[in-house]
């Protein structure tokens, strides 16, 4: 059987596709092809078709002059129509990609195309991929917008926070609460709800409100932004092949469809992380988990400390030895695959498992160290990755104590791709290999080679600029810290004076160290000769709960190479430690807010060399976490208008006069 034309070919495949389906068309082309796919001489159908704005692959193998759909797909016939359709993407879409820049006043963001020119300029506060509805979740003026392929806000920046898009819709929260919007900005729901968990999976979502009592109770929406499923629940898992784990008020749990009708109740005191016909169960609160059916028939009895989901056969569980967490994976039947001789095991898809061993036995809790194992417990390399990400089309992003490149599922790096010098991540986006390494942007092209990375000059005019270093002397300190190029006078005092106060210090190069420590920095403000320059860092112990951060602000006079103490800005012998600290009292006490998260009766007034930076907007006072309020509050910030401490400024000194 042979066809003409590409019209001939659509009218055969249409009653093949899905309900909803789509053919997926570039340029007014549908993406088809007709050809042997898998080289048994018969011709086959092949292309993409969408279905809820999703891209799917579809072959229709050929029997002697009938169809039928090819699966399960080889991998080899796959790859050989992904390869064939690959022209449709590559040369008729016009794809876009993030990418971010240093500017006085902070980061912007923007896009370039698949060739590295600026598509888009960067006037954005951040910046996400575009995803398959080519819509981009971008931030101006501290909230979040949707802009278009050509720049254009289809949601104006309005929302506090914005989901990825799922099944085509969004998840988005305001000072109302979490409502969900369509693909064309439209609010969907007709009212907001104390939460909304997650994403859309099979048409549903969760939503979340308070009863009088103060618990959470959870439902589900639809995609009309509608209840579905009552919020009377007390947990509610996602939906998994048309299936989901949910816990009455009661405190029994039931396995419901996407309809809410009751399929099986359980008796157990705990039931949750449904796959494969297989959910987790405790007989009791204090009992060991095991595995039940859908029936509630106990098929792995009870043994585990941890139980995750059956996935591909294969489920991650552990056991306590001596109060620490060991983890193994099991099949189907309960036995062992992996022992449960690791700290951590990741599922990476494809079969394949990171497996985790401690660097320090002693400390259990510091970060693991990776191998690369397949689901018959076949251990692939030595323990040689810091990171492994999930495999897609048979290939994983890894780093070792020194790069980041791409290995294939028997754990060998890909020689033609690139490999990064530092700790980050390598994925395939569209049409260019995106790289997130050290803290830092780039962009390769399919055949290894850069094409785009993020600048390190930040230009202030014709005759200065701060330029960005680079210092990481062991895998876990890494510091961004900045040059000034440009002065006349005083820049090597200046610039060693930048490295201190940025962190950069001697740290033994193959030592473990006891933290981990990241630093960078901002050019928060350039007026007339003063430069101000923020310094952030943040280090967080290994084991501890959180880590501290780190904020600092240098205010630096190019012209005299000065670098300012909130003293310098006042009269000699004036009050200003009183007058400030009686200011920032009285803001305290007018607005309500800041009850909410300073500590009571632990604010006292302000030391005279407290933390400041100045701006446009006057002079700004900050406290450190902790100081005088809970580390959530992050550095409590006062600003106060030059106008307000007119009295006190000398206006003759030399750090007024920098940037009067």
């Amino acid at each position: 059987m042979m066809f003409g034309s590409t019209r001939e070919l659509i009218t055969w495949i249409v009653p093949y596709l899905p309900a909803g389906a789509e053919l997926e068309y570039r340029d007014s082309q549908a993406m088809l092809q007709y050809m042997d796919i898998d080289g048994d001489g018969l011709y086959e159908i092949f292309g993409v078709y969408r279905l809820n704005r999703k891209p799917y692959l579809f072959v229709l193998k050929n029997y002697f002059g009938h169809f039928i759909y090819y699966y399960p797909m080889p991998p080899e016939v796959e790859k050989k129509a992904v390869r064939a359709l690959s022209i449709f993407r590559e040369t008729r879409a016009v794809y876009l990609f993030p990418v971010v820049m240093k500017e006085i006043g902070g980061k912007k963001w923007g896009y370039i195309d698949a060739k590295g020119k600026q598509i888009l300029l960067n006037s954005y506060e951040h910046a996400a991929d575009f995803q398959e509805n080519d819509l981009a979740i971008v931030g101006l003026m501290d909230k979040s917008g949707i802009i278009n392929a050509h720049g254009y806000f289809i949601v104006q920046p309005k929302y506090d926070t914005i989901n990825p898009f799922s099944e085509g819709r969004a998840v988005v929260n305001d000072l109302q609460g979490f409502k969900v919007i369509d693909e064309s900005g439209k609010e969907i729901t007709d009212r907001a709800y104390s939460i909304i968990v997650g994403e859309y999976k099979e048409g549903r979502v969760r939503a979340v409100e308070k009863d009088e009592h103060g618990r959470y109770l959870y439902g589900y929406l639809n995609k009309r932004g509608k209840v579905v499923i009552p919020i009377t629940l007390e947990a509610a898992s996602d939906f998994h092949q048309g299936k989901a784990i949910v816990k009455t008020k009661d405190g029994s749990f039931q396995l419901i469809d996407l309809t809410g009708k009751i399929l099986q109740s359980y008796p157990y005191a705990y039931v949750s992380n449904y796959g494969q016909g297989l959910l987790a169960f405790k007989e009791n609160n204090d009992g060991k988990i095991g595995y039940i059916d859908e029936n509630g028939k106990i098929v792995i009895e009870p043994k585990f400390s941890s139980a995750e989901s059956f996935i591909d056969g294969r489920a991650i569980v552990s056991v306590s030895d001596n109060n620490r967490e060991q983890y193994g994976v099991i099949d189907r039947t309960g036995h062992y695959v992996i022992k449960p001789n690791y700290n951590q095991i990741l599922y990476l898809d494809e079969e394949r498992f990171a497996i985790g061993k401690e660097m320090d036995p002693k400390l259990p809790c510091m970060r693991s160290i990776y191998a690369l194992a397949d689901s018959g417990g076949h251990i692939l390399t030595g323990f040689i990755f810091n990171g492994i990400t999930k495999f897609q089309d048979g290939l994983a992003s890894v780093s070792d104590a020194q790069h980041t490149y791409f290995i294939d599922k028997l754990g060998k790096r890909i020689e033609q791709l690139p490999m990064v010098r530092g700790s980050g991540s390598l994925s395939f986006e569209k049409t260019l290999i995106k790289g997130d390494v050290d803290e830092r942007l780039h962009y390769f092209n399919r055949n290894g080679e850069l094409l785009w990375k993020q600048a390190t000059i930040v230009p202030l005019n014709n005759n200065y600029s701060v330029v960005e270093q680079k210092y990481k002397p062991n895998k876990d300190y890494l510091v961004y810290f900045p040059q000034i190029e440009g002065m006349k006078i005083h820049q090597e005092k200046v610039n060693h004076a930048l490295k201190e106060l940025a962190g950069v210090k001697p740290m033994p190069a193959h030592t473990q160290l006891e933290s981990n420590y990241t630093g960078d920095f901002e050019v928060t403000l350039y007026e007339k000769n003063l430069l101000v320059i923020k310094i952030t860092g943040y280090d967080y112990p290994f084991c501890a709960a959180h880590g501290m951060p780190v904020e600092k602000y240098a205010h630096i006079n190019l012209k005299t190479g000065s670098i300012y103490q909130l003293k310098d800005l006042f009269k000699s012998g004036s009050p200003y430690v009183k007058v400030i600290s009686d200011l920032i009292g009285d803001q305290i006490k007018s607005n309500e807010e800041y009850s909410s998260y300073l500590f009571p009766d632990e604010y006292h007034g302000i030391q005279a060399d407290q933390s400041f930076f100045i701006s446009e907007a006057g002079l700004n006072i900050y406290f450190n976490p902790y100081e005088i309020a809970a580390f959530a509050a992050g550095f409590p910030t006062f600003t106060i208008p030059f106008e307000d401490l007119k009295n006190i400024i000398n206006g003759n000194s030399e750090f007024w006069k920098s940037f009067h």
